[in-house]
């Protein structure tokens, strides 16, 4: 979407705060012994208290109120009882939502615990490869330049991206306008960020896989060549200088 007034602003600063903290206290709150479910269970209880709906079960009738991927799950893993999260796991979560009219959406992968995978470099990797993406939009700059950064500095890192996840607009609703922000360099894509429109950036940053696929229950993605996907994601606002990270409180930096 792109802000229109100071209705537009406060709209999406609010909800942006709601997902952002509903992450960080989700990320708090996950501990060996605890099962996804009781993990999202948690998440959809925060976004209750203010009054946020969870878009994935709003929008496409998710079975969950977040997604959440453990291990070798690339993406929009489903909150089971069966799953139980346990110390050196590898978990993601993705908290999207709505409150009066506006959407927003983060993510982060974490390490549980000890790290007895060695996984941390991979999840550090992607961390700073999407703070120094979103230093470099803003209104004009090529979407494709942007898809270069990330998957140049993932290369130098020794990693690779996954090239069918990408970000996408937000704001009224969860998935806009532009609807790929590749996580690669597409030289035929010519479209440029706009100055005060909303984005959801996100990095899917890869040991192996290179694409992901679905495994078969109809949302959760796995990689097409196994191994381990880190992925984080902000809410932000595009502006003609540096641009407003909007879900900052989810402190993933």
């Amino acid at each position: 979407m792109s802000i229109e007034s100071a209705a537009d602003l406060t709209g999406m600063k609010a909800i942006s705060e709601v997902v952002a903290l509903t992450l960080r206290q989700m990320r708090e709150y996950a501990k060996p012994g605890i099962t996804t479910k009781e993990l999202d269970e948690y998440g959809f209880s925060i976004l209750q208290q203010y009054k946020a709906k969870p878009a994935p079960k709003l929008m496409y009738n998710f079975p969950g109120y977040t997604c959440i991927s453990v291990n070798q799950e690339v993406a929009h893993g489903i909150p089971s009882d069966q799953v139980m999260l346990r110390e050196g796991d590898l978990v993601n979560i993705d908290v999207s939502a709505e409150l009066n009219g506006f959407f927003a959406d983060n993510g982060g992968s974490f390490v549980l615990g000890q790290d007895h995978r060695h996984l941390n470099p991979l999840v550090q990797a992607s961390q700073a490869i999407l703070r120094k993406a979103i230093s470099q939009i803003k209104g004009g700059v090529r979407i494709a330049e942007v898809g270069r950064l990330i998957e140049t500095e993932a290369r130098k890192a020794g990693y690779k991206v996954i090239r069918n996840l990408m970000g996408h607009g937000v704001g009224r609703s969860l998935h806009e306008a532009p609807s790929e922000i590749p996580n690669y360099y597409d030289p035929s894509n010519r479209m440029r960020f706009k100055k005060n429109s909303v984005i959801a950036i996100e990095t899917f940053i890869s040991d192996k896989s290179t694409m992901a696929y679905e495994k078969g229950d109809g949302w959760t993605l796995l990689g097409n060549k196994g191994g381990y996907v880190a992925q984080h994601e902000h809410t932000v606002l595009i502006t003609d200088s540096a641009p407003v990270i909007l879900t900052e409180a989810n402190l993933i930096y």
